[in-house]
């Protein structure tokens, strides 16, 4: 018998109205704003309106260093989520929204997979409420005042070489990543060179993620710093005075989306920043209100935990005074058999001995996150071929290393395949061991932060920037931004720079390539190695694929 695909099972889900949904966490009729019958908005007012009530427990579910042998960090938030309100508890899940660029790309949509998914599977995974294109558009709405402030006699004495804002596009497009602009003549402007990066990689992306309402994203998106003068004193967004038609582009996005699992449970889908160039978290306004109306909260951070864990632990809540009550670190027998050094291609062979040593991997990820003062516990996401010889290899290995793995089958049997991590979950929440700390001070000088995390989380052997990298930062601190958390841009697959370099690699280094600052949202951008801000399609893309069937629907998707 054939196994269904993702977008099969989606499109056989008996869905509730998403009035039904809302009335399952308290939200009522009046505060929805339906997009559709089965996904719909969350009222700035019904937000509001809770701002009183007692939080619920926060779950972080991260992974491993993804590999080509899949993880499934979404299914098991998804599953974790299902799994919780199986067993009897209120139980929210907050995700972040699925960008065009990876879905036409190779990595696929944002949804889950198998048995734990959120649906409407096709519409999350496309255009969705029109979040990301008001993102877009208030990223270019910007960049285009900008050029023309300069064309009408530059009142503010931009110097033309020193505007730092460019352009974005939700779509991965190599060609665009440097581009030289107003080409043509006088009536174009002035010729610069600029370039695009990916709209979750945008400012305003991160802003609309990490700001509290509505006046506090506009103060935010007034704090950006769009360019220097030729006295190298900066100019903001508010002094071009964009950002009040900015933050009227971004009012509905600004409200959480909420839509259901297969198992009709409540899910808040809202923002959606890469791990890998920005900080990969869903957004603050989102988690902090299924908190209000859920008694667990469960939500992902991207990539694996050397990144999203990191950046979730150390910028989203730090901004927005959250604390986690234990991490999920999901891991598949797959992944550890590539991690040890076996081929894609060997992986449905039993390797008890590669298991073990691809684990190096996953002990690290442990180890990191208990620095922060959290208890992990390790989701094994189950695969049809896995053996129990290399079962029993993962959980020894996570056993000797204080903590505990469990076998979850939720992928195939929804919510009835992970009952027993949702239970020691609870278990281990309502022992209220954690004692969330950061990873550093917020005083701590920005190079000495770069440090902390590349030789703390990375265990890299020394980080490389060069003088002008670090004269950047002694100015940043000097105009008062020294404060702020980092935000390391560099490769998922690796605690290296080096894609390639799999397990638990120590004494390298890591190269500090340009610093940006995100002064809106309200850290440092650190760009690491080779990582690109506008990813590149792969040889043969998804897109490819992926086309209307004689039905009318959707084929390829997944």
């Amino acid at each position: 018998m054939a196994v269904k695909t993702d977008i099969q099972i989606a499109r056989e889900a008996s869905k509730l109205s998403i009035q039904e949904i809302g009335k399952k966490v308290g939200i009522d009729e009046k505060s929805l704003v339906p997009y559709g019958h089965d996904k719909a908005k969350v009222s700035a007012e019904f937000i509001k309106q809770q701002a009183g009530k007692p939080d619920g427990k926060l779950i972080l579910v991260t992974a491993i260093n993804p590999t080509p042998a899949g993880e499934g960090k979404t299914t098991t938030t998804v599953g974790l989520g299902d799994g919780f309100n199986a067993i009897g508890k209120k139980a929210m899940i907050c995700i972040r929204e699925a960008s065009l660029g990876p879905c036409f790309g190779m990595k696929g949509g944002a949804a889950g997979g198998g048995y734990a998914q959120v649906v409407p599977m096709e519409d999350m995974n496309l255009h969705f409420t029109g979040d990301f294109h008001a993102i877009t558009s208030a990223h270019n709405l910007l960049s285009a005042m900008i050029d023309n402030h300069i064309y009408w006699g530059n009142e503010l004495q931009i110097d033309s070489r020193r505007v730092v804002w460019r352009r974005v596009m939700d779509m991965n497009d190599r060609a665009l990543r440097q581009i030289t602009a107003s080409l043509g003549g006088a009536t174009n402007g002035y010729p610069s060179e600029s370039g695009f990066d990916i709209t979750v990689a945008s400012e305003v992306m991160a802003i609309l993620c990490l700001a509290n309402d509505l006046e506090d994203l506009e103060k935010r998106l007034g704090d950006i710093i769009v360019a220097y003068r030729r006295d190298k004193t900066p100019v903001y967004c508010r002094d071009i005075k964009a950002d009040g038609a900015m933050t009227v582009l971004l009012k509905d996005a600004m409200q959480p989306n909420l839509v259901q699992t297969l198992e009709n449970n409540p899910a808040f889908v809202h923002g959606g920043p890469f791990a890998n160039i920005a900080h990969g978290c869903n957004s603050v306004i989102a988690t902090r209100t299924a908190l209000k109306l859920a008694d667990y909260v469960v939500t992902e951070a991207g990539f694996g935990a050397d990144l999203g864990a990191e950046k979730f632990l150390n910028i989203k809540c730090r901004k927005a005074g959250l604390a986690p009550a234990a991490v999920v670190l999901v891991a598949t027998v797959r992944a550890m058999k590539m991690n040890g050094g076996v081929t894609k291609g060997e992986l449905d062979q039993e390797n008890v001995e590669a298991v073990k040593s691809g684990c190096a991997n996953l002990g690290r990820h442990m180890e990191n996150i208990k620095q922060f003062g959290v208890p992990v516990i390790v989701a094994i996401n189950h695969f049809t071929l896995d053996t129990e010889a290399e079962i029993a290899a993962v959980k020894a290995y996570v056993s000797e290393h204080g903590s505990e793995a469990i076998v979850c089958k939720h992928w195939a049997s929804g919510s009835a395949g992970i009952k027993e991590l949702a239970t020691r979950v609870v278990e281990t929440v309502e022992k209220d061991e954690a004692r969330f700390e950061p990873l550093y001070p917020d005083e701590m000088s920005l190079m000495q932060k770069i440090e902390t995390i590349c030789t703390r989380i990375y265990r890299a052997d020394e980080v490389v920037a060069d003088k002008a990298i670090r004269t950047q930062l002694k100015a940043w601190e000097k105009a008062g931004y020294g404060h702020l958390p980092i935000c390391i841009a560099k490769t998922q697959y690796s605690f290296t720079i080096d894609p390639e370099r799999r397990g638990a690699p120590e004494g390298h280094s890591v190269p500090i390539r340009e610093v940006r600052l995100s002064a809106g949202a309200g850290f440092i951008v650190a760009i690491c190695g080779a990582i690109m801000t506008m990813p590149g399609l792969p040889r043969v893309p998804s897109a490819e694929v992926i086309r209307l069937d004689s039905e009318g629907q959707i084929e390829g998707l997944f």
